[in-house]
């Protein structure tokens, strides 16, 4: 049988398939229960990670979990994290503790027509990994740049550099991804068919992240101009919408 019978003959691989044969592979804990939300493609989990303004990390100090709001940035399939050497999350973390973070961005209220079926329509991401310390100084300093680029995007090169008082007071956490999955609903309400001929209104709430004002710190002084990163950031506008956001039959 030449190649080209192969391919003709061979059965395909469904997208449910995929997705089941996918599942199987992970761990529990890892595992999305509502397969139908799931996005498979790594790239689309970590284009979340990357517009999502603060992650959410969880982890185990002294028998207790403890989740704590975090600023986080990405260098490939890296997220650091940092913090005062002194806070729990960095004193007390070991070597290759697992840790999960969790990221989301809410596209939307879903409102339907009975209390039951309200929704929301969003993007979420939970990251399964191993923390460590980042101590090599080439590492850190990558990190930290990134960290502060993710709050305004070329923003290291605008400040005075960090002093080493400073550099011996922050600690930074580095969590190597392990396993990655990502949820989303998007679409409107999906109610009981009966429901659908009542006179309540149903629809869409899109919801978007946006600047509302900028403040300059009343001891700055006036001949400051506003620096190339703040105005990109206020150029630039909300982060993407999820494509679909309202239209096509939605996922209850």
């Amino acid at each position: 049988m030449t190649d080209a019978e192969t391919r003709q003959t061979a059965t395909p691989v469904s997208v449910p398939e995929t997705r089941r044969s996918r599942r199987a592979s992970l761990p529990r804990h890892a595992r999305v229960r509502v397969g139908k939300r799931e996005v498979a493609a790594p790239s689309a989990a970590f284009e979340v990670l990357d517009l999502a303004r603060i992650a959410h990390v969880g982890f185990i100090d002294e028998g207790r979990p403890m989740v704590i709001p975090m600023l986080h940035a990405r260098i490939e399939r890296t997220l650091y994290i940092h913090g005062a050497k002194a806070t729990r999350i960095v004193k007390g973390m070991q070597d290759r503790a697992p840790v999960c973070l969790t990221v989301t961005l809410l596209d939307g209220i879903v409102v339907a027509r009975s209390a039951f079926h309200h929704s929301m329509n969003y993007r979420s991401v939970v990251v399964h990994g191993a923390a460590r310390h980042v101590v090599d100084d080439r590492e850190r300093k990558a990190a930290l740049v990134a960290l502060t680029d993710r709050l305004l995007p070329g923003r290291w090169d605008e400040v005075r550099p960090m002093t080493d008082k400073e550099l011996a007071a922050t600690g930074v956490l580095a969590i190597d991804v392990e396993h990655i999955t990502m949820k989303r609903r998007e679409g409107p309400p999906v109610d009981d068919e009966a429901d659908y001929a009542l006179p309540v209104w149903a629809g869409v709430v899109e919801l978007a992240e946006t600047v509302t004002a900028v403040t300059p710190d009343e001891r700055l002084a006036p001949d400051v101009p506003r620096p190339r990163s703040l105005r990109a950031l206020e150029a630039a506008g909300a982060p993407t919408p999820s494509p679909g956001l309202s239209r096509g039959r939605g996922a209850a």
